[in-house]
């Protein structure tokens, strides 16, 4: 056999696969197709994301929020539970934006600036462990609906259409009335409530997937039905899941501040956007605005960072769905 890179005819008609340099050149050029072709799912998407501005205005609101957070010690010049009235005086009591502090102080002289970064930390770490929750559960039980059918498909429809019959904050409130309030109890209520969303679409998308030709091959082949749903099918369903992960992070910021606001989440002295604006609320007509109405621009701005980025990531990700 002629090493040619060629598969060369031997006697009674069979072939044999090139060796040496040119098997070894064959077989990179295999595994650089493979990553050609996963990269350009992603490359081009990215493309696309750049390519709309609302999506990158969105992406840059949301990196702003997370370095803030993220270098909150460096960017403050106050201790966030620091009362400053201790120090300055009843001058730092309720003290107006100025040079000295950005955004004024609150009622016990501590700086709205630095609580308001600090508060950042919070919103987030809040925001994405809920979301962790939410997605693993919905994944799983949409995922398992959608490939099963059947019982396991009734039940989960069932749970579904429960948790849509009441109001969504009403549902997280009577998990959390009943308990001690704190950060791990707020998460975890509204991770186990806020799973339906994600459950849903991956359930429509595997019931889609599971009759396509490469899934029913892999059944043919005799690949457990483990194997099936994670390496042929889940895959396929990562897009719509970020998607709707990333849309989902500004509605549980502002839940996270409502059920602050009530009293039922982060407790002080902890810097919360919803505390700040559930007591700054009591001297807005006093002229006191900046305790209450900064924390309030700052839930604005991550909903809207997030909102913006995950209607890019869905163009970007599924063109067919842009008008």
């Amino acid at each position: 056999m002629s090493d040619t890179g060629t598969r060369i005819p031997e006697a009674g008609g069979a072939t044999v696969p090139p060796s040496g340099a040119w098997a070894t050149a064959a077989r990179k050029a295999g595994k650089a197709d493979k990553e050609e072709v996963g990269r350009s799912l992603w490359y081009y998407a990215w493309l696309r994301l750049k390519r709309n501005k609302s999506a990158m205005f969105g992406l840059a609101l949301v990196l702003l929020i997370v370095l803030s957070a993220v270098f909150a010690p460096w960017v403050t010049r106050y201790d966030p539970i620091e009362q400053l009235i201790w120090t300055e005086g009843a001058s730092a009591q309720l003290a107006p934006p100025s040079a000295k502090h950005w955004f004024g102080t609150d009622l016990y002289g501590r700086d709205v600036f630095s609580r308001v970064v600090y508060g950042t930390r919070v919103s987030l770490r809040l925001a994405l462990a809920a979301t962790v929750i939410s997605v693993g559960i919905g994944t799983a039980l949409g995922a398992l609906a959608g490939y099963y059918g059947g019982f396991i498909d009734d039940v989960v429809s069932w749970l579904i259409s429960v948790i849509f019959a009441f109001p969504f904050l009403l549902f997280v409130i009577a998990i959390v009335a009943y308990l001690p309030p704190s950060d791990t109890l707020v998460y975890t209520a509204i991770g186990v409530v806020s799973w339906i969303g994600v459950a849903r679409i991956v359930r429509g998308q595997v019931m889609a997937i599971k009759e396509t030709e490469f899934v029913q091959a892999a059944v043919a082949s005799g690949a457990s039905d483990a194997r099936i749903i994670f390496k042929h099918i889940l895959p396929n369903v990562i897009a719509p899941v970020i998607v709707s992960a990333t849309l989902g992070m500004g509605g549980i910021v502002m839940l996270e501040a409502g059920l602050t606001f009530l009293g039922f989440g982060t407790q002080p002295p902890t810097p919360s956007w919803g505390y700040m604006i559930s007591r700054g609320q009591e001297y807005l007509l006093a002229g006191k605005w900046w305790w209450s109405v900064f924390p309030g621009i700052a839930i604005c701005v991550t909903v809207l960072g997030f909102n913006l980025l995950g209607d890019g990531l869905r163009d970007a990700l599924d063109p067919r769905l842009k008008q």
